[in-house]
């Protein structure tokens, strides 16, 4: 059995929550645990739409990891 390690350069991960707070934790949650793999934010696009389902502004962000 062969292990195969390749370094990891791009990372690009999907984040959404009701509130902003939550969102902000999520994100920086992420971040620290992509510091351990050697990436840092690269870029952050971020959007809020109301869900007529819930009543409630859905907040959502794109984050785009890179290596340092």
């Amino acid at each position: 059995m062969d292990f195969i390690l390749d370094k990891m350069d791009t990372k690009i991960e999907f984040f959404e929550a009701y509130s902003l707070k939550t969102l902000e934790a999520q994100i920086d949650q992420q971040v620290q645990i992509n510091k351990a793999l050697l990436l840092d934010v690269h870029a952050i696009q971020h959007q809020t739409v109301f869900d007529p389902a819930r009543e409630k502004m859905l907040y959502t962000a794109v984050v785009h990891f890179k290596t340092k």
